[in-house]
């Protein structure tokens, strides 16, 4: 039996917005992928408006909650400390906030409730939301998915489970459904249930069924859908369809198949399906044993940014206008601090598979079985935008990104503290071995390890390239290395190395760190060939470092790696100076392919943690007590490959940009996406305030910038009167305006600075004998830097060869 639930504490949004502000973070993980339908949705359009504001039609909202299991796993650790709540929680209170205004008479839930089975906590966060719906009565469905059960194995069945020991039974079990009036029962195993709710005068059955259910269980909603042989139905499980690898297109699964033959296709009353598991959105339509059409959906954000950020279905059905219009929305992102948002956090997501309508007849699609079906009384405007009205009252977006693309090579912010920087710019083509890519801060350069050193049989030359074409927009180096045919199933890959003796090579980092780097991973990269492949080593052995414990899988792997995984997420993975504290890991949400970004890899000494960003935006899953690295001495920096039982591996499949290393935590004002400080511009004036002669002006600024420099001579202070012929002591000619000693076209130096920083303005012709004012600008693109002034004395006339 499952522990009463909770109810929580209700609270305004603005109270909510109010309490969080001083916890929002700063801050951009990969843009959610928009997902396309399969060949047979061709009655599907992309549209989700239903009606206008005037346009009154019979119409009920369904709520669709996916994958809520990072949610109640990082609750406590992450959200509530960042935000003040969770997004589990935002959803649940907002939906019974709005289920009169739109209609909502049932909420589904698609499984994985919880991300770690056997950890009490979760069950509790997510007991604790689903309690905000039956305060509310509001009714719902909730059935597990693969991390809800004990052995999630695809060889077993819910009729394999020791149904005593499941947790999910002890929080979700039938005895807390039946507190839903809309409950009909649930299989024998209790892991699976149906509903029947009510709207527009007409009725509907929802069937949840569990993680890979049994024969029996497919028979006992067989038995269901007999019982009641007039109503629709809705089938709703954790997985069922899939989306391809091109992050698109809907494909069918083989258990999704199985549910298809057994139980979809011979039921004509089903019309509807909805599944999560599979990460990104994807729709299909296909026909069953009658000739009708029943439209599948998988939603599933939990690898996007904030595992998921709250977003749900809502699903109008217009039963006047035979229609049903699906949106994405987000009200986490709406209740969320104004100041914590970032360029992820969109209230509603409105991709191919994110926001569309579907015409169905109900009449005709509902004949067969329920010939009397049809339309309530025509009242309710639609309802969708009901929603987004909601929801963006008094929403106000992310702060603009006010970050500039470079205007040159080195308009990014130079850090104290850089111990290596390694850039490609001054490269191009098909890098050879042995090439040398220097590192711009120090005495670190990589070089191409030949083919015949690097361990892959398989390697071609061609295989690295450097290249300058659609790299980041924000690197001002404006070029990458790109790592062709890497192929761990066929040994081929290539990478770059420090030298042995690379100082960079032997610091621990102990004062915490910025690694940051810019990433692209190939279009044609699959999970055979390429998953867990690595962009960034520190090379050695954990197993050698005094008191590192035991693990199973990276017991052997190298100290400090940042690469990708089978999931497509960004694994950072460290063994901090404390050996015995082992493997400290930060994970993103899922990266798009082909798609530049910037990740930052930022430790902190203050509060021991290690925290990933992706474009600005800090992932969800992140490192903590977790301080600098333990290292084999000598054992140099790789990019391009892993380091594993002491050889190169799996080699990356795509493209890095320029990265450098940093000896302390900084913010992505100092980042390489940031931009050069101009205020730094210096002027030298080695002789002091008082010279014979100014020929030349020298300085220091940022590279690449055009340094303007002006010189005036200041006009005396005593009057002209009584100097004879209206001339001063100079010999200048006073009675015009125009004091300065050669022609109005001249008063402009312009310059630009050099590679290494410093410039130098020639100054032509001579000055003559007096005091001056010099004023000096460097500027960047639109850019200008503050004026910095020198006053100085020319004490001797052009000529004088005193």
């Amino acid at each position: 039996m499952h522990p009463t639930p909770t109810v929580p504490a209700r609270t305004s949004r603005t109270a909510r917005r109010v309490a969080g502000a001083a916890l929002a973070l700063f801050g951009l993980v990969a843009p959610l992928a928009a997902t396309q339908t399969g060949p047979a949705a061709a009655a599907i359009d992309d549209t989700a408006v239903s009606g206008t504001a005037d346009d009154t039609a019979s119409r009920f909202t369904l709520a669709v909650l996916p994958d809520t299991q990072f949610y109640s796993r990082y609750s406590g650790d992450q959200f509530v400390p960042r935000y003040g709540s969770d997004p589990y929680q935002v959803q649940t209170e907002w939906l019974a906030d709005v289920q009169d205004e739109l209609r909502i008479p049932f909420t589904t839930h698609l499984g994985d409730v919880v991300d770690r089975v056997g950890v009490e906590n979760e069950w509790r966060v997510a007991d604790t939301a689903m309690s905000t719906l039956e305060a509310a009565s509001l009714p719902y469905s909730i059935l597990p998915g693969n991390h809800d059960v004990r052995n999630s194995d695809d060889r077993l069945t819910d009729e394999d489970y020791d149904l005593d020991a499941e947790p999910y039974l002890d929080w979700f079990g039938p005895d807390r459904a039946v507190r839903n009036e809309t409950y009909g029962g649930s299989d024998p195993t209790g892991l699976s249930e149906y509903h029947v709710f009510e709207a527009e005068g007409q009725r509907f059955l929802v069937l949840a069924m569990t993680w890979r259910a049994s024969d029996t269980t497919i028979a006992w909603a067989n038995e269901v859908i007999d019982s009641h042989p007039t109503l629709p139905v809705i089938l709703t499980t954790h997985s069922l369809i899939d989306v391809d690898t091109d992050g698109t297109t809907a494909k069918d699964t083989e258990y999704g198949l199985k549910l298809w033959d057994e139980l979809i296709a011979p039921n004509d009353q089903i019309f509807l399906t909805f599944n999560g598991h599979f990460h990104g959105a994807a729709r299909q339509t296909r026909l069953n044993d009658a000739g009708h059409e029943v439209t599948q959906i998988l939603i599933d954000y939990q690898m996007a940014y904030d595992g998921g950020n709250g977003y749900l279905g809502l699903l109008e059905f217009d039963l006047t206008n035979d229609r049903i219009s699906m949106q994405t929305a987000s009200p986490w992102v709406t209740w969320k601090p104004q100041e914590s948002l970032t360029a992820y956090d969109q209230p509603f997501l409105e991709g191919p598979n994110q926001q569309f309508t579907i015409d169905i007849d109900f009449s005709d699609r509902f004949g067969g079985f329920a010939p009397e079906f049809g339309p309530g009384t025509p009242d309710e405007p639609s309802l969708t935008q009901r929603a987004r009205d909601l929801l963006l009252d008094g929403f106000t977006g992310p702060d603009p990104v006010t970050t500039q693309p470079p205007a040159s090579t080195g308009d990014y912010p130079r850090v104290d503290g850089t111990l290596a920087h390694w850039r490609f710019g001054g490269l191009d083509g098909v890098l050879p071995e042995n090439a040398v890519v220097p590192d711009v801060a120090g005495d670190n350069d990589m070089h191409r390890v030949p083919i015949g050193e690097s361990g892959s049989p398989a390697a071609r030359v061609e295989d690295v390239t450097v290249t300058h074409d659609e790299v980041h927009p924000l690197s001002s180096d404006g070029a990458a290395v790109c790592f062709a045919d890497s192929d761990k199933t066929a040994q081929r890959l290539s990478y770059l190395a420090t030298d042995a003796d690379a100082p960079v090579n032997d610091v621990d980092l102990a004062d915490g760190y910025t690694i940051e780097t810019f990433l692209k991973i190939d279009g044609g990269f699959t999970e055979d060939t390429n998953a867990w492949m690595k962009a960034l080593v520190r090379s050695g052995n954990r197993s050698r470092l005094p008191g590192m414990p035991w693990s199973r899988w990276d017991y052997t792997a190298s100290p400090v790696a940042l690469g990708l995984s089978n999931l497509k997420e960004f694994q950072w993975t460290e063994v901090p100076v404390e050996t015995t504290k082992g493997d400290r890991t930060a994970w993103s949400g899922e990266i798009i392919l082909d798609r530049w970004v910037h990740v930052a890899l930022v430790n902190d000494p203050a509060d021991s943690t290690t925290t990933m960003y992706v474009d600005g935006a800090p992932v969800l899953r992140n490192a903590t007590d977790t301080l600098g690295h333990s290292i084999e001495r000598d054992m140099p920096w790789l990019i391009g490959t892993d380091w594993v039982d002491d050889h190169a591996t799996n080699g990356w499949h795509g493209c890095v940009g320029e990265t450098r290393v940093i000896d302390h935590p900084t913010g992505p004002d100092e980042w390489l996406t940031g931009r050069a400080d101009l205020d730094g511009l210096a002027v030298d004036l080695s002789d002091g305030d008082r010279v014979r002669h100014l020929r030349e002006v020298t300085g220091t600024g940022v590279p690449g910038a055009t340094v303007d420099v002006t010189i005036e001579r200041n006009r005396p202070t005593w009057p002209w009167a009584g100097h004879r012929g209206g001339r001063d002591h100079w010999g200048s000619d006073h009675r015009g305006s125009d004091h300065w000693p050669w022609p109005p076209e001249d008063r402009r130096i312009t310059t630009v600075v050099d590679d290494d920083g410093t410039w130098s303005a020639r100054i032509r012709p001579q000055l003559r004998k007096g005091e001056y004012t010099l004023r000096a600008t460097q500027s960047l693109g639109d850019r200008d830097s503050a004026p910095v002034e020198a006053t100085f004395t020319v004490t001797r006339r052009p000529g004088h060869r005193g």
